[in-house]
């Protein structure tokens, strides 16, 4: 029943657009055939030749739908057949006579010089054959007019088509992206682990206890793309709570959180590799350790979250996949709106800032966002 009823809906706002743009035309014929007769001295009011013109327009727009749905389905495409194009030809002596039919049908024939409308009768319907050129170029129109938007509604849909699949193809490669997160941080951890199970059986067991607990925190969070940067940190503080344990003494915790950040949503573990990367390279390769600071802040209309740490000793070369990680998913989430960057500063410090959009939670969900790739541009 719905079904009908938006087919009847649509057959029915196709005609009044039809109805609307021939007596438009309608009306301009008018005009110019008032211009016409007054130059040979006859006066024909304006409103008759609105009806006289009127009735052929309303004939052609009664036709018109009809045509339109013939060339939906039998369109002129390449290669084009020799049939089809008979079809067509044949159409314009069928819409001739149908046109001519109708106009005889809705009025009777106007005669100018008598400034009257005459009786109808079969002279009448032959009369209105008379002007078959006109009829003939009217269908050549409508054709035409049917076959650009044939063609345009064919190339909208497929750009339509060509976008869901990119934004399908995006949500495919970063869930992928995502996926790639837990392997490579449980390969990572288990690494430092195995290197305490000889030497200190009790810290590796509290280590592996601590592992679940955050394994069990990010998968908790399923499919969500954006989470608010409150949890993001309490998952960061977990991390570090468990790399404390492997470094003890020579891992020094800087926190510096804007109080206003807290609620703003970020891309769910876009901080812990980031983090893994500021204590592989910067902290545990060094024998005396060293210090890694949290920030948080706003930065124009932006959030900026930086991992700041100290470099001693030699450096690891290359930054791993966390990084380029990092960035991919930024690209998909935000395009062009947001990045991470990398500064290796001569002082002896290294800083990894991420900037994105400033978007707040909502104060009843704070964690769990998803968000379609790329699509903050839409902001």
């Amino acid at each position: 029943m719905e079904l009908s009823s938006r087919k009847v809906s649509r057959v029915a706002f196709a005609y009044l657009w039809s109805i609307l743009i021939w007596l438009g035309l309608a009306s301009l014929g008018a005009g110019q055939d008032k211009i016409r007769l007054w130059e040979t001295g006859l006066y024909t009011p304006y409103g008759i030749l609105l009806l006289v013109n009127g009735a052929w327009a309303l004939s052609a727009a009664l036709l018109t739908p009809p045509v339109f749905a013939i060339v939906h389905r039998y369109p002129l495409t390449k290669p084009i057949r020799f049939s089809r194009v008979a079809g067509y030809v044949m159409g314009s002596v069928l819409y001739t006579i149908a046109c001519a039919s109708l106009r005889w049908i809705l009025l009777p024939p106007w005669n100018s010089l008598a400034q009257q409308f005459e009786h109808r009768s079969l002279h009448g319907l032959v009369a209105n054959f008379y002007v078959f050129a006109n009829l003939v170029w009217d269908y050549i129109i409508i054709i035409a007019a049917a076959h650009a938007y044939e063609y345009f509604k064919r190339a909208r849909d497929q750009e339509i088509e060509r976008a869901e699949l990119q934004q399908a193809l995006a949500t495919s490669e970063l869930q992928a992206l995502k996926s790639q997160l837990h392997p490579h941080f449980l390969f990572n951890t288990l690494q430092g682990i195995s290197a305490l199970i000889d030497s200190d059986k009790t810290r590796a067991k509290a280590m592996i206890v601590k592992v679940s607990s955050l394994l069990r925190t990010a998968l908790q969070y399923g499919s969500s793309d954006l989470n608010s940067l409150d949890d993001e940190l309490k998952f960061v503080e977990a991390y570090l709570d468990l790399e404390k344990m492997r470094l003890e003494e020579r891992l020094e915790l800087r926190w510096a959180i804007d109080p206003e950040t807290r609620q703003m949503l970020v891309p769910q573990l876009i901080m812990q590799p980031l983090v893994e990367n500021a204590i592989l390279h910067g902290i545990a390769c060094c024998r005396g350790g060293g210090w890694i600071e949290i920030v948080s802040r706003r930065a124009e209309d932006g959030l900026e979250i930086q991992i700041r740490n100290s470099v001693g000793g030699r450096r690891r070369e290359g930054m791993g996949l966390g990084l380029q990680n990092t960035r991919a998913r930024l690209k998909h989430l935000y395009a062009d709106e947001a990045g991470v960057f990398f500064d290796l500063g001569t002082n002896g410090v290294a800083t990894a800032s991420v900037r994105v959009p400033a978007i707040s939670a909502p104060k009843e969900v704070t964690k769990g966002v998803s968000l379609s790739p790329a699509s903050q541009g839409e902001r």
